[in-house]
């Protein structure tokens, strides 16, 4: 991760002093320590500003966790037991008064949010960088803020924010409002607990669905639901609010966050594309007129939706902590965010009068950032989970920041949120800012579990998005185009047979064939068999056969050949292998271009290929021949459906004996606090049952099981 420099500050000392009175320069108490009360690349980003500012730190870290990246950036680090150990907020408060420290940084996510904890740490004498907690307690109830807003004279989305909360008359509200209606918990944030409703004989399904979802992600009082009118073209916009304790209040301009899935955003960017400077102007001074109605201390994002079709904004919602797009901001203004939280919470002034924030946002550009899950978009954004076999990352600069908790070899568990990372990069304009993150992405390399990452990169090739033309529903407006089909070009597998065939001394029989070297005797012929694992591949499963015959040194002929199709055929490619530690990389000179190639071969799985090549990466598994798997006794389960990620099995919707036709729901899981519903991939009769609901398994466990006689493709 790049340090952020504090040369955008103004050069005063740091005041070593907080206060947790909210008068405004009583009761200071000098800063020796701080406790970061959360995890992974949040954690390290405070981290650093706290060391800079000659703050002495301590992290938290759980069973899970205990070997992350965060748990050892700090000389002082607790551990905190079972993953949800996060979330305890009385042991937490109980820990930083146990070892003296006086400050506590709750991060985004998990306490963040919570007024109570908020409380806790006040009345504990702690200090809490943050909100003062009734300001959180009156955002952090969308019912509650609603009615703020509503007073304070800024617009809020039609529907239903009160008390009334059973089935049947949570129905005849969303009636009342007309459908499409939006779902979403009083605590919600982060897409946990809502749910877009079309009609009304899918509500009842969808707030069941909804508000377990949102009880065991908040917690008790999660699962109370506000009803609004679902905008059908809407807009994510957000305004990052800064205000200080002598009342004043600043707007660092605005993000859009529109491209999302699942309500969870993807990419954010600031400034909002295609948003004229009225409008802007607007949503700053409502948002400045949100904090403050409701004394508002510290960081804090308002956010709107912003509709298409009409160009009218509604209040959403204020989250009153750092948010995780927040480098955007930092990226067009120049600042570091977590520094003035710590000044404020000193009882500090704003670093920054809003004047000179528009000067800034004018002179430096634009902002993207695009969050890098672990998760499988071609198979509907599916959470992933994983070793980090192989990681390769772009070079950071002024213009290209990485926030990151994991390195290669860590852990991307399914206890917690799937982001690995967040790439933002600067540029002088929107165009040349979208160019940049392309580009870097393209020098992104993961293996070991499913990342976005490719799915980015078509986002930065969109037309669409290009043009400005965001919606929340884009990725399902442009699906087509975001999920074109692609080929599997010739070179790569080429290219692959070559990486296989170099890392292979001489001698001895596998199931590929016999092992040759690039040191070895001229005249040698080596077999691959390959199938592609891309899911957009038009071609997937289908086996590709290459021959590749070393005629000396470095020289080699190669032949792919295709079902149905003729062999095409590669003569005198000189390929040698780059030096490196970490993975194979060879320079092949094909006709007319040379190609430079990595090669990953996954430790625990000898069969799996990951290729990086031109700046895109292509999964390949390696065929063993029939005669090998029979030596072995391999064997598929055929007709079975299998778990797509580690996960608990949450409800089992058939029974053994059932008889379902293609899509009918079969299993609920849930991994990373989410729910998938896992359909039948064809027609057929249940034979088995494999597991039962509360079971846990692992990615690829056996989930169902059909009557092989019945199933049908």
């Amino acid at each position: 991760m790049r340090s952020i420099k504090p040369r955008h500050l103004r050069h005063r000392p740091f005041s070593r002093y907080l206060s947790t009175s909210p008068s405004l320069q009583s009761q200071v108490t000098p800063i020796t320590s701080l406790l970061i009360a959360n995890r992974g690349e949040i954690a390290l980003r405070i981290n650093k500003t706290a060391e800079r500012l000659g703050i002495k730190t301590t992290t938290l870290y759980t069973d899970p966790d205990a070997t992350s990246q965060h748990a050892s950036c700090s000389s002082h680090s607790i551990g905190l037991g079972a993953a949800n150990g996060y979330l305890d907020g009385d042991r937490i408060v109980k820990l930083a008064k146990q070892h003296g420290i006086q400050a506590l940084h709750p991060g985004y996510g998990f306490l963040s949010e919570n007024s109570a904890f908020a409380q806790k740490c006040e009345q504990e004498g702690i200090v809490f960088v943050g909100p003062p907690a009734q300001a959180m307690a009156d955002m952090g109830n969308k019912a509650r803020s609603k009615e703020i807003m509503t007073q304070a004279g800024v617009p809020c989305v039609p529907g239903y924010h009160g008390s009334e909360q059973g089935e049947a008359e949570l129905l005849e509200h969303a009636k009342r409002i007309q459908f499409p209606v939006l779902l979403k918990s009083v605590r919600g944030g982060g897409g946990k607990g809502m749910r877009i409703v079309m009609e009304e004989g899918e509500f009842l399904q969808q707030l069941k669905s909804a508000r377990a979802e949102a009880k065991a992600s908040f917690g008790e009082g999660g699962e109370v639901m506000l009803v609004e009118k679902y905008i059908v073209r809407p807009r994510h916009v957000e305004v990052q609010v800064f205000a200080d304790k002598h009342g004043n209040c600043v707007a660092l301009g605005e993000r859009d966050c529109s491209v999302q899935r699942r309500h969870q955003k993807i990419l954010e960017e600031s400034p909002a594309p295609d948003l004229d400077d009225v409008t802007r102007l607007d949503l700053w001074e409502k948002a400045r007129t949100a904090a403050l109605a409701v004394g508002y201390v510290g960081a804090g994002t308002v956010e709107f939706i912003l509709d298409k079709d009409t160009g009218d904004f509604y209040f959403m919602e204020m989250n009153t902590r750092l948010q995780v797009e927040h480098p955007v901001s930092e990226m067009v203004t120049g600042t570091d965010l977590v520094e003035w939280q710590f000044r404020v919470a000193a009882g500090e002034k704003l670093p920054l009068t809003q004047k000179e924030i528009i000067d800034r946002i004018r002179e430096r550009g634009a902002a993207i950032e695009a969050r890098i899950y672990a998760e499988n978009p071609e198979k509907g954004f599916i959470p992933d989970s994983g070793h980090l076999v192989y990681l390769k990352t772009p070079k950071t600069s002024e213009d290209v920041r990485i926030d990151a908790g994991f390195i290669q070899g860590d852990t991307v568990t399914e206890a917690y949120d799937g982001m690995i990372a967040k790439l933002i990069v600067r540029g002088p304009d929107r165009e040349t800012a979208i160019r940049k993150l392309e580009l870097a992405l393209r020098d992104y390399e993961v293996v070991g579990l499913s990342t976005n990452i490719e799915f980015l990169k078509r986002l930065c090739r969109s037309p669409a998005f290009i043009e400005g033309d965001v919606e929340t529903g884009f990725i399902d407006k442009w699906k087509s185009e975001l999920f074109d089909p692609v080929t599997v070009k010739p070179e790569i597998y080429v290219q692959a047979a070559l990486g296989v065939f170099s890392t292979q001394p001489a001698g001895g029989i596998e199931p590929h064939g016999e092992k040759l070297g690039f040191g070895s005797p001229s005249g040698s012929e080596r077999q691959f068999s390959f199938k592609s694992l891309d899911v957009l591949d038009q071609k997937e499963g289908e086996v590709v056969n290459v021959s590749i015959t070393q005629k000396s040194n470095s020289l080699f002929d190669a032949r792919v050949t295709r079902k149905g199709e003729d062999p095409e055929v590669f003569e005198n490619l000189v390929s040698s292998p780059i030096s490196s530690l970490e993975n194979t990389s060879i320079r092949t000179f094909f006709p007319h271009t040379q190609i430079e190639t990595t090669i990953i071969q996954d430790p625990n799985n000898d069969n799996k290929i990951t290729v990086f090549q031109h700046g895109a990466k292509t999964e390949l598994s390696l065929v063993s021949p029939t005669w090998y798997e029979k030596a072995l006794g391999l064997k598929e389960v055929a007709a079975s459906v299998v778990a797509p990620m580690p996960c608990k099995v949450l409800k089992i919707e058939v029974k053994e004996g059932d008889s379902v036709t293609k899509g009918t729901p079969l299993v609920v899981i849930e991994s990373m606090k989410m729910e998938t519903v896992i359909r039948s991939p064809q027609d057929g009769v249940i034979k088995k049952l494999a597991h039962k609901e509360g079971d846990k398994c692992k990615a690829g466990t056996v989930l169902v099981i059909f009557e092989e006689e019945e199933a049908t493709q």
